[in-house]
Parts: structure tokens; sequence; C-alpha cells
């Protein structure tokens, strides 16, 4: 739970500091912290098996696929076909958001110290990664919180927008 709320803080702090240069309507700030969330629907697989649903189906499935850059384009995609307008708008919030979360996870700790093939459908390569956190630590949270506490400070007493 921790990681969830880390993507969705640093999404709002991102959005917040993009405001400061070009503003951006609290509702879609919101809409790109929901987009944040995307890539880690994946994690649907503690509910429903991928084997589950390729019987189902009948064809090859995997959730995996949700936490690449193709599957940021497709949920992006459905996402902006629910709302009645502004279809391209909510496509690029919500794109926004989740590239923000597979960044944010392309600099984290993996065990083989390669990230994941996030960049599908564009490549398979799995670039060396950084290392910069491991995201079950509760330090990255604090951080994220500590990034997202300045962010709202400095936007409301030193920004202002009248």
């Amino acid at each position: 739970m921790a990681d969830l709320l880390t993507h969705v803080l640093l999404a709002y702090a991102g959005c917040t500091i993009l405001s400061w240069y070009r503003p951006i309507p609290t509702p879609w700030i919101a809409v790109t912290m929901i987009g944040a969330i995307l890539p880690d629907l994946n994690r649907v697989t503690l509910i429903v098996s991928n084997g589950t649903l390729e019987k189902l189906l009948g064809v090859p499935f995997d959730f995996g696929a949700l936490s690449t850059l193709g599957g940021a384009v497709i949920l992006a995609g459905i996402g902006s076909m629910v709302v009645t307008n502004q279809h391209r708008r909510t496509f690029v919030a919500l794109f926004a958001g989740a590239v923000s979360h597979l960044f944010i996870d392309g600099i984290k700790a993996y065990a083989d110290g390669a990230a994941g093939a996030w960049l599908y459908p564009i490549t398979w390569a799995r670039h060396p990664t950084p290392n910069l956190y491991v995201s079950s630590d509760p330090v990255v949270l604090a951080v994220a919180v500590s990034i997202t506490a300045a962010v709202l400070a400095i936007d409301r007493y030193v920004v202002r927008r009248d």
C-alpha cells in the first residue's frame, strides 16, 4: 500500500510543480493521480489468476503487461473513453500519471539489477536500474510525504495564485 500511495503523492507533487508554469485545473491533477494507479492494476492477479482468464477467454493472457508502456496506453485509452467529453485531455492526464509511475518504478531496486521490460511494446530491453530504493521500505513513503508537503506549502504560501 505504501508503494501505491507513494505513486499518487508524487504524481500530485509533479502536477503541482508543473502548474506553477502553466495552470492545471484541480480536476485534471486528480485524473493524473488516478493515472498513477493504472500500472498497479496488474495486482488484480491477487484475486483472479492469469490461468483463469486464459481458460475463460481461450487465449494466452497475462496481467503483467499492464505494468508496461503499452499497458499504460491501453488503460489510459479505456479510461478516456469513459468520460463524456474531453477524451484527449483525459487520455493525456491518465497517461502522464501512468508514465510517472513507470519512471519511479524504473529506478527502484530489483534483485537482478535490471528493471522490468516497462518499455514494451517499443522494446523488450530491461535497462540497468540505479537501485535507489526498495518499494516496501517505509522511508520511501516518508520521503514522498515530505516532498508532497513541501510542494504543497510552497504552492499555498509562496506561489499564491489569487
